[in-house]
């Protein structure tokens, strides 16, 4: 009931957003891929994620504002013995990443009139990630608030008046921050529903 709930809400306000003269609200389900540390953390592909966009067109192919997301990495690892520290211990573990970034965007549309629009995009901001490692009784639980640099590439397609699907590709490399000796970074492919 909650997810519903808050669901409605970000519908509600992406809708009264982009009734905003030169306003973009884009509203997309994220599937996450782990690169580097965080890959080798967890191998597996992330189907838990979503995006929240909200651009403003200071010029006709010039937007700024913000990014909101989450994306929920996971992977349950087979019966072994795996040493963390000085420890070793023998069990199955289940392995969780969670990723909420928050970013201020650039975006630059190369054609925002027309009905196919591509666009490229940087964010910066910072994320906060949190890794827990649950085996037997014990969970190792890792956290921080690392510096992103986002790059995007994406294309909108107007359906219709002020309603169009969006597909965009996103790389969040997180810099090294707090429990985190290495970087947290990972791409996702996002789809869904672009307002204008």
């Amino acid at each position: 009931m909650k997810r519903l709930i808050l669901t409605l809400t970000i519908a509600v306000a992406a809708v009264t957003f982009s009734k905003a003269q030169n306003s973009y609200v884009d509203f997309a389900y994220s599937i996450g891929f782990g690169t580097g540390d965080m890959g080798d953390f967890i191998k597996k592909a992330s189907f838990r994620g979503i995006t929240f966009d909200y651009r403003y067109a200071v010029q006709p192919n010039i937007a700024i504002g913000f990014n909101l997301g989450w994306n929920t990495f996971y992977e349950e690892k087979g019966s072994d013995s795996y040493t963390v520290d000085n420890a070793t211990l023998t069990g199955k573990q289940y392995r969780y990443s969670n990723n909420v970034p928050m970013l201020a965007t650039g975006t630059y549309l190369f054609s925002p009139d027309e009905f196919l629009c591509p666009y490229v995009a940087l964010g910066v901001g910072t994320m906060y990630a949190r890794r827990n490692t649950d085996m037997n009784l014990y969970t190792l639980e890792e956290e921080g608030w690392p510096f992103v640099l986002q790059p995007e590439v994406g294309l909108r397609l107007q359906a219709a008046d002020n309603v169009g699907v969006l597909v965009n590709l996103k790389y969040l490399n997180g810099f090294k921050a707090g429990d985190f000796d290495s970087t947290q970074s990972y791409f996702t492919l996002n789809v869904g529903f672009a307002f204008h």
